[in-house]
C-alpha cells in the first residue's frame, strides 16, 4: 500500500494545474499567479510540454479539449485532429506493396498536424469570450525558453530513447534513414543529461510572432511539405492550407449525481461514456478482500469488451459515416449490456486491443471557475520518427491507425479523421467542474479513466489516492495476438489467481508500470471550493497550485 503525505495531496483554493511533467505544470500555475485563465495556463503548459516531453508529443500531433465556460456555465469540445492529405488512398498504399499502413517513415505521417491550430481556436475562445490576458506571444515563452537553453531529460524520456534503441537491435544505421531525427533526437539520450532544440525554438519564435497560421500557411508548412516531396511523403502545401479545427459538442451521460462529459468522434470519448454509462447501472464499493478486488476489475472489463464492441463497429469519422448514438445510449442498449455482463454473456471483438500510444493529459482550473481537460499525442513513442530540416517538428504517426480495408469504419480516405484514441474527461455537478480528469494510454484510457472515476466517486478517495493505487489493463501487448489482463504485482497473486478463474488470461507486471498510463486528476469540493490534485508517480509530473 502506497502511503501519501501531504505534499502528495496538493490542496489549493484559488487555481490548480497538473500535467505529467513538472515544468509543464510549473509553467500553467505561472500563468494563473500572474491573473491568467485556464485556457492560457493550458497552452503554456501545452507548448512547454511539446518540448520537454518529445516522446509522447510534440507540435507536429493532435489535441483534443475539453472546455468549461464560466460565463456561459457550459462546456465547450475542440477537435484539433489532422486530417489525411488530399492524395492519401488506399489503393496508393496497396501500388506501393502494403498490405497495412507503416508504423513510422514518411509514409507514416499521413495526417495534418492539428495541435497548433487547437491551440489558436482555444486562444481565440479565451481573448473574446473570458477576458483573458495573456498575448498570444507569452504563453509561447515557456516552450521557446526550453528548447533554446534545454532542460534535464527525465527519467520517461530517457527510458523512451532507450527502449527505441532496444526495439531496433541498437543498431545506430537503421537512422541513416532518418537522419535528421537522429541528429535531433539521438546525440545523447541520458537521465539528467541537458537537451537543446534550437530548431525547435526558432519555430516557436515564428510562431509567436506570425501566429498559428505560419504553420499552416507560412513557412513552417513550406519547411514541412518540401521535406515531404524531398522523400516520398505524402502531404502537401494544400493539406495543410486546408487544414482547421472545430468545435464539437462534447457528449455526455450521468454517473450518480454527476454529469459524465466527453467528446464525440472521431474522439473514443463515445468509449468512455458508455463504460460509465454501464457502470452506473451497477452498485459498486470499494474492495475490501481479494475476492472482491478481483470482482470490480471483472465488471470495469466487461463494461469495456460491451463498450469496445460498440465502439469499433461504428467509430470513425462522423463526416464519412451516420454513427447511431440514440441506439447505442439507449436505455434498452443499457438494459441489455447490464443483463449481459450480469450473466457473464459479454459481446467482445476478436480484434487485440492495442494499448500503446504515447500521449500527454493535462488538467487546469483557474480562480474564476473556468476549467480545462486537455489532451495531445503523436500515437506512437517518437511518432513517425521524422523530423523535416530545419523545424525541429517531430511528426505523429497517427494516421497508421486507419485501415486499408475499405469496407472497415475506420477506412482510410482522401481528407478523412482517423479514429482517435485521444479522449480529455470531467464530470459536472451541479452545474459545475467536479472532477476534471485523464490519461495517456491508447486503448487503455477509458478503462484508467473509469478506475479513476469509480475509485473516486465510488470509494472517496482522493485524486492522489485513486491515481497511485494499482492499476490493470485489458488489451494485447507487443508480440501479443490476443487479449489478456496486465495487473501490477501490488495487486498481489490472489487477485490473479481470481481473475484466472474469472476466464481471463493474466500477466503481472511491476509496481508503477508506465503501460498503465500516466493519469491525473482535479478535484472541486464544491461545499468550500477547495481544488485538490493528483499526478501518476508513473511519470515525471506534478500537480500544483496557489
Amino acid at each position: 500500500m502506497v502511503t501519501l503525505n501531504v505534499a502528495e495531496n496538493p490542496m489549493t483554493t484559488h487555481g490548480m494545474v497538473t500535467s505529467p511533467h513538472a515544468l509543464a505544470s510549473e509553467a500553467g500555475l505561472w500563468i494563473l499567479r500572474k491573473g491568467g485563465n485556464a485556457i492560457e495556463a493550458a497552452i503554456a503548459m501545452a507548448t512547454t510540454l511539446a518540448v520537454v516531453y518529445p516522446h509522447m508529443c510534440t507540435l507536429g500531433g493532435d489535441a483534443f479539449w475539453l472546455i468549461y465556460h464560466a460565463k456561459k456555465k457550459k462546456l465547450l469540445g475542440i477537435n484539433a485532429s489532422g486530417r489525411a492529405g488530399e492524395n492519401v488512398t488506399i489503393e496508393g498504399y496497396k501500388r506501393s506493396g502494403f498490405a497495412s499502413i507503416p508504423w513510422k517513415g514518411y509514409l507514416a505521417a499521413n495526417t495534418v498536424p492539428g495541435m497548433v491550430s487547437g491551440l489558436e481556436k482555444a486562444y481565440i475562445v479565451s481573448r473574446d469570450e473570458l477576458s483573458g490576458s495573456c498575448s498570444w506571444a507569452s504563453l509561447l515563452e515557456s516552450a521557446e525558453s526550453y528548447a533554446q537553453d534545454g532542460f534535464p531529460q527525465s527519467v520517461s524520456y530517457a527510458r523512451h530513447c532507450a527502449m527505441l534503441m532496444q526495439r531496433h537491435g541498437n543498431k545506430p544505421d537503421k537512422y541513416k534513414l532518418y537522419p535528421e531525427f537522429a541528429r535531433v533526437f539521438l546525440q545523447e539520450p541520458r537521465f539528467g543529461q541537458v537537451f537543446r532544440q534550437e530548431d525547435l525554438a526558432r519555430t516557436f519564435r515564428l510562431l509567436a510572432t506570425h501566429g498559428a497560421r505560419e504553420f499552416y500557411e507560412g513557412s513552417i508548412a513550406t519547411a514541412i511539405c518540401n521535406d515531404m516531396a524531398r522523400n516520398g511523403g505524402v502531404l502537401t502545401l494544400n493539406d495543410f492550407a486546408a487544414h482547421h479545427a472545430d468545435f464539437v459538442e462534447p457528449m455526455h451521460v450521468p454517473y450518480r449525481d454527476t454529469e459524465a462529459y466527453n467528446l464525440p468522434p472521431n474522439s473514443q470519448g463515445m468509449a468512455s461514456l458508455q463504460i460509465l454509462n454501464i457502470l452506473n447501472s451497477f452498485s459498486i464499493s470499494s474492495p475490501k478482500s481479494p475476492e472482491e478486488e478481483a470482482s470490480y476489475i471483472d465488471l470495469i472489463v466487461k463494461a469495456t469488451k460491451e463498450a469496445f464492441y460498440d465502439r469499433d463497429r461504428f467509430l470513425t469519422d462522423p463526416d464519412y459515416a451516420t454513427i447511431p448514438f440514440d441506439q447505442l445510449f439507449s436505455e434498452n442498449a443499457l438494459q441489455k449490456q447490464h443483463a449481459r455482463i450480469a450473466e457473464g454473456s459479454v459481446r467482445e471483438t476478436t480484434q487485440a486491443f492495442d494499448p500503446a500510444g504515447d500521449t500527454v493529459w493535462l488538467g487546469v482550473i483557474d480562480q474564476f471557475g473556468n476549467a480545462v481537460s486537455y489532451i495531445q499525442s503523436i500515437y506512437y513513442d517518437f511518432g513517425s520518427e521524422i523530423v523535416p530540416k530545419g523545424t525541429g517538428i517531430l511528426l505523429q504517426n497517427r494516421g497508421s491507425f486507419f485501415s486499408l480495408d475499405p469496407t472497415h469504419p475506420n477506412a482510410l480516405a482522401p481528407r478523412k479523421r482517423t479514429f482517435h484514441t485521444l479522449n480529455p474527461a470531467m464530470l459536472i455537478k451541479n452545474g459545475k467542474p467536479f472532477l476534471i480528469y485523464g490519461t495517456m494510454g491508447g486503448e487503455g484510457q477509458p478503462q484508467t479513466q473509469a478506475a479513476l472515476v469509480t475509485r473516486i466517486v465510488d470509494f472517496g478517495l482522493s485524486p492522489m489516492e485513486a491515481i497511485a493505487k494499482p492499476r490493470w489493463l485489458y488489451g494485447s501487448a507487443f508480440g501479443e495476438r490476443s487479449n489478456s489482463i496486465k495487473i501490477e504485482k501490488r495487486f498481489g497473486a490472489r487477485v490473479g489467481s481470481l481473475l484466472e478463474e474469472h476466464g481471463y488470461p493474466v500477466h503481472f507486471v511491476d509496481a508503477f508500470h508506465e503501460m498503465m498510463g500516466h493519469a491525473g486528476a482535479i478535484l472541486v469540493h464544491q461545499d468550500n471550493g477547495v481544488m485538490q490534485g493528483g499526478t501518476d508517480p508513473r511519470s515525471d509530473g506534478l500537480a500544483t497550485g496557489f
